[in-house]
């Protein structure tokens, strides 16, 4: 819980939050005759697939509340892969214990934007920064270690 302060006194909040992830979808060739899928329904079914696995598996900390899926696909040229690469957004409403539980979204490659919902002020000690910097490390070194053994297929 996070420390919230209304007049004088200081009270325990969680933290509602909205973040925006944008799941990439890849063009995949078809197999023999049967045509594969296009580069903006693979982004669809990225997104379906990621966003019942976060309704679905429990996080410890945090809690979900809602989803919007309304805006459409968005198709780019990617330099690196000569390729086109389309992503799906999608907005996702959610519950925190604390500003730690937040980063595991933040630190996503999906991730686009944040946006803190209440409370509207917090009060963050030494001891809560250093908790945070600390968890964002851990996630950091997370997203090394799978980025390395992708690399190493």
């Amino acid at each position: 819980m996070v420390k919230v302060k209304l007049g004088d006194d200081v009270i325990q909040s969680k933290i509602r939050f909205k973040v925006r992830f944008d799941f990439k979808g890849e063009y995949k060739p078809g197999r023999f005759l049967f045509g594969g899928k296009s580069v903006e329904q693979a982004a669809q079914d990225s997104r379906e697939e990621q966003i019942a696995l976060l309704k679905n598996i429990p996080v410890q900390g945090v809690s979900f509340i809602d989803y919007d899926i309304s805006l459409e696909p968005y198709v780019v040229y990617d330099d690196a892969i000569g390729e086109r690469v389309a992503y799906a957004p999608a907005e996702i409403t959610l519950n925190a214990d604390s500003v730690e539980d937040m980063i595991r979204f933040v630190m996503r490659e999906e991730f686009r934007k944040l946006e803190i919902l209440e409370p509207s002020q917090m009060l963050i000690t030494n001891n809560d920064l250093e908790k945070i910097l600390f968890k964002m490390n851990e996630e950091l070194k997370n997203q090394l270690l799978i980025l390395s053994r992708k690399i190493k297929r």
